[in-house]
């Protein structure tokens, strides 16, 4: 049961979150509060019977509180939207509140009117150009400077390093019977040379097997050449009655010549192609001669390595 008189009796005298005490008098801090003002008639929670005007975003609502909606904390103020006309937004406060107590009216009409006014200055304000005071970071600041001195002597050591290099470079230290010395790692530069090799020699067993397949077919024909010239097609006295068996001895023996004949030009070609292809191994065989520079911490002192 609403008893407002009671409720104000607590807050007065005993305890209320809302109170500012000062040397001026009593405020009150909660936002519902018409005049700010802690009195009876200016307490929101003491009447159950009060209306407000509240700020959001530049938009300014009517609040109104009744009795009737007591047991409802969550629908306890009805919100009621203003225009941004001052004199349209008095109208809708007359229509909403006609028949509530008239210095309540005056106490919002008086809020509507200072808040308009608040709400001019500050658009005032936000077109006028002022300066702005900002501080300053040393901590940013004293972190950026470190970071700076940093990397300038950085940027030094490099160029340094870079200077160093090329006057060595000028003066032949890195060079040795017109070749640049190897700056790669040994392994890697092997293992190149290793795979430059492995190809070298596929290319070669390939040139070995097409030289021998164009000399296998020269040789087929030659000795087909042979057989042809053999069988004694141009002479018309071949086949005469008396000489059949003299002919036949002679063209045997002429066959097993050319037999034997091929036999060795056979044996003579591979065996030149194994030599070729053991001649080839054995070039293959053979590492390339790398010269690998080590440099120790003293600069004028450098060793060679043959791998």
């Amino acid at each position: 049961m609403q008893h407002d008189e009671v409720i104000w009796q607590v807050i007065r005298h005993n305890h209320c979150s809302f109170m500012a005490k000062i040397t001026a008098g009593n405020f009150c801090r909660n936002p519902y509060n018409a005049t700010g003002i802690c009195n009876r008639s200016s307490c929101p929670l003491a009447n159950s019977r009060y209306a407000t005007i509240r700020d959001h975003d530049g938009v300014f609502y009517l609040y109104m509180k009744t009795i009737e909606r007591a047991h409802k904390p969550n629908q306890l103020w009805e919100r009621v939207k203003l225009p941004r006309n001052y004199e349209k937004a008095l109208e809708i406060i007359d229509k909403h509140l006609e028949y509530w107590p008239k210095l309540l009216v005056h106490k919002i009409k008086q809020r509507l009117t200072k808040m308009t006014q608040m709400r001019i200055r500050m658009r005032k304000l936000a077109l006028k150009t002022r300066e702005k005071l900002m501080t300053t970071p040393r901590k940013q600041i004293k972190r950026e400077a470190r970071r700076e001195e940093k990397a300038e002597k950085a940027a030094m050591l490099d160029k340094s390093i870079e200077k160093e290099l090329l006057e060595r470079l000028k003066k032949g230290l890195y060079i040795d019977n017109n070749d640049i010395y190897n700056i790669v790692p040994t392994e890697d530069y092997e293992n190149i040379l290793d795979k430059l090799a492995e190809d070298q020699k596929e290319e070669e067993e390939e040139d070995l097997e097409i030289e021998y397949v164009e000399g296998y077919d020269d040789l087929e024909e030659e000795d087909d050449m042979e057989d042809f010239d053999g069988l004694g097609i141009d002479e018309p006295d071949a086949f005469d009655g008396d000489n059949v068996g003299a002919e036949d001895d002679d063209d045997d023996d002429e066959e097993m010549e050319k037999v034997d004949r091929k036999r060795e030009r056979r044996e003579t070609y591979l065996a030149s192609k194994k030599l070729a292809k053991d001649e080839a191994g054995a070039k293959l065989k053979k590492k390339p001669r790398v010269v690998v520079e080590v440099e120790n911490e003293d600069a004028s002192e450098i060793q060679k390595s043959v791998h």
